[in-house]
């Protein structure tokens, strides 16, 4: 559950509408444009949410002078989303627009130093995602590429001469003798595990494709791994970071899993292949590393080759240190083994003497610089933000995008100790708006820590009146509470409608040392729970939190989170709101599908009566305890939700109802574990305000 967050090419990918050949407007198209948005009395709506723009790249040129920048808007109207590339100057000025279609582009790449760029966009003919160029001014677009299946991701070499592209194979071949005569059988055959994941049945695989590359056309690709059935880019969220290339072009790294069925059902195990162009061998560089191993990057002379690496088998969240390969010794070095964070992002400085990187760090994510030399770590970028997408593009200069939970994404340049933005896609409509104050509290636990909470304010916050508050709970379960700004938990609209929003750092997230974010694991209903009810007791005890009217929400782990509090919450809450929650754990360890976390965090199987974690993880599953439940929730779930199934949430809003709790449900049947649609979005919002109003506001209903 822990992969909480999508990757924006993979968003883009599945979002993406049929675009035009030429860059240009079609007379039949609807281009997906800034929206013009209505705003009363400062407050953010659920439409001025979806009016924010997005931005999701920004790749600097070879000469270190321009960035193309990719920015989409959502259309409520149109029900759909779309993203086009930008190029300005390195300082942010002169932003012009390139392309202009229904389609989104994305996976931006410079080309031809800098002349040209390399991008994906649905091609017309083929009507697939495809590999296109265009000068860097916008003109001469053209399609380049026509894979049979189209990409999801792209590298190309650094002499230009070939490119590394994702894209789906079949993942099995259908039993002839069962289906040979039935064209239009609905029926899936299944025989092992990982038959579905996320929101799809597992009817194709991505796999790496080499192929010559010219600049204008893409040609003799070969599958290096045509005769393996693994993934690769990794689903669910794997992309371009798969793959690096050898600054010599004749080597190329990628990551895979190379199991299937039960063993990749139950494994973490990832690794790093180094595969050699010219004798077309592959090496495995990380065997009997045996957690996740991702995200390569080879040193600027080619001699190292820096990554992520967890080391507990079958832990998701483990630690992710940097470690470092050196091809001359085949010596392997943890860089980070004294320092207690998990890396999130890396890449190397030009001079290859450093690396740069972010990380989860007390409660947000600045960038890092560590010395490859001597392991020593300084803070490159940090303030209330969260850093993300690094580019340590100069030795003294870094590009990133930023955000904050009052804020989206914007470019920003650090350079000479200063940080600015370059872009300012979203100030406009940010200047017409209250954003509430957002405070770090440090709240004392009940074994006697303290735990970094974010508290956020309604705009027009006035401490001599009384205000309804929001428990934020957690998705992951390891998965920070930083400087995130979402388009569906978005603090910001929750204190635009008056409430004080309560957001626990709480045990099992990470930024806070290894130990905190470990503690979690085998104990669901414990400490982390008496964290979350710390931190309420904590803030209804200032004069302004309205103590009788404080509700609990959250999403996935923090579902799980909403429900086993409506069975302990001892009168603390007026209402729940649960989105795609575990309510039956029984249940869940069999229903999900990456066994690894059941397995890991649960402890083992329920059936296992000799495992006390096990036991007390499955003693402690929330529908054990609905006699207890006494308080109105609302219970929303996606049918393509693979992860943890909708009959969950079911389930849930089933007891409630039997035990006469004011109860209600929303159900999506063509969402997953999240809600991305944008009128969906919008009428999510929607009732999740009047929920919260009808039980949090009784005096203004």
């Amino acid at each position: 559950m822990n992969k909480f967050k999508i990757t924006m090419s993979a968003m883009l990918l599945s979002s993406a509408l049929v675009g035009c050949q030429n860059g240009s407007q079609k007379a039949d198209e609807v281009i997906i444009e800034k929206p013009e948005i209505e705003i009363k009395d400062g407050r953010i709506s659920p439409e001025v949410l979806a009016a924010f723009g997005r931005v999701s790249e920004a790749i600097v040129s070879p000469d270190k002078t321009k960035v193309a920048v990719a920015i989409g808007y959502e259309s409520i109207e149109q029900n759909a989303s779309n993203s086009e590339i930008h190029v300005m100057n390195i300082d942010g000025s002169d932003l012009q627009r390139l392309t202009r279609t229904a389609g989104s582009e994305f996976n931006l790449r410079w080309i031809d130093g800098g002349k040209r760029l390399a991008f994906l966009a649905k091609d017309d003919e083929s009507g697939k995602v495809q590999l296109f160029t265009m000068n860097a001014d916008g003109t001469d677009r053209k399609c380049v590429s026509k894979a049979e299946n189209g990409m999801t991701c792209f590298e190309i070499s650094p002499d230009q001469t070939k490119v590394i592209y994702g894209s789906l194979i079949k993942a099995f071949e259908k039993d002839e003798a069962l289906f040979g005569d039935l064209p239009n059988t609905s029926g899936r055959y299944v025989t092992d595990l990982m038959y579905k994941h996320w929101d799809e049945w597992v009817e194709e695989i991505p796999h790496p494709f080499l192929a010559d590359f010219n600049g204008s056309s893409v040609e003799n690709a070969v599958d290096i791994m045509s005769d393996e059935p693994f993934e690769c880019p990794m689903k669910p969220f794997g992309a371009a970071e798969t793959f690096a290339w050898s600054p010599d072009s004749k080597k190329l790294v990628y990551t895979s899993r190379k199991v299937t069925g039960k063993d990749y059902a139950f494994s973490t195990n990832s690794d790093l292949y180094l595969y050699d162009l010219e004798a077309k061998t592959t090496v495995n560089l990380t065997e009997g590393m045996l957690g996740y191993d991702t995200n390569p990057h080879f040193s600027p002379d080619g001699n190292t080759l820096a990554w992520m690496s967890m080391e507990t088998p079958g832990y998701e969240s483990d630690k992710n240190r940097l470690y470092l390969h050196d091809f001359t010794t085949g010596e392997k070095r943890d860089l980070t083994k004294d320092w207690d964070y998990s890396v999130e992002g890396l890449c190397w400085n030009p001079d290859g003497k450093s690396i740069v990187f972010h990380a989860y760090y007390q409660g947000t994510m600045p960038i890092f610089r560590i010395n490859v030399e001597n392991a020593e770590i300084a803070t490159v970028a940090e303030g209330v933000w969260d850093y993300v997408n690094v580019d340590a593009f100069d030795n003294d200069k870094v590009l990133a995008l930023r955000h904050s939970m009052s804020r989206p994404n914007e470019v920003c340049l650090t350079a000479n100790g200063e940080t600015k933005d370059i872009t300012t896609v979203n100030d406009e409509l940010l200047a017409k708006l209250k954003i509430g104050n957002v405070e770090k509290v440090m709240v004392p636990t009940t074994d006697g820590k303290e735990m970094c909470t974010w508290v956020i304010y309604p705009p027009e916050f006035d401490p001599n009146k009384k205000y309804p508050a929001i428990l934020y709970t957690q998705g992951g379960p390891q998965q920070a509470v930083s400087q995130f700004w979402s388009y569906r938990w978005n603090f910001q609209i929750m204190a635009a409608n008056d409430y004080i929003v309560i957001a626990p750092n709480r045990r099992g997230l990470p930024g806070f040392g290894t130990e905190w974010n470990a503690q979690i694991s085998g104990d669901y209903g414990g400490q982390n729970m008496k964290d979350y009810l710390a931190a309420v007791d904590y803030m209804k005890e200032k004069p302004f939190v309205d103590a009788d009217h404080i509700g609990a929400a959250g999403a996935s782990y923090g579902g799980f989170s909403v429900y086993w509090l409506a069975g302990h919450h001892e009168g603390r809450f007026a209402a729940f709101i649960a989105h795609a929650g575990i309510f039956n754990m029984e249940a869940q360890y069999l229903e999900t599908e990456e066994m690894w976390f059941a397995q890991h965090d649960m402890g083992g199987a329920y059936w296992d009566k000799s495992n006390a974690i096990a036991q007390r993880t499955f003693a402690n599953s929330p529908h054990r305890f609905v006699d207890r439940w006494d308080t109105p929730i609302l219970v929303t779930v996606g049918e393509l939700d693979y992860r943890i199934l909708a009959s969950q949430g079911m389930q849930a809003f089933n007891a409630a109802k039997i035990n006469g709790l004011d109860t209600e449900m929303l159900v999506f049947p063509d969402e997953n574990h999240w809600i991305l649609k944008p009128q969906n979005a919008v009428l999510w919002q929607r009732v999740f305000f009047r929920f919260m109003d009808k039980h949090l506001k009784p005096q203004q209903n």
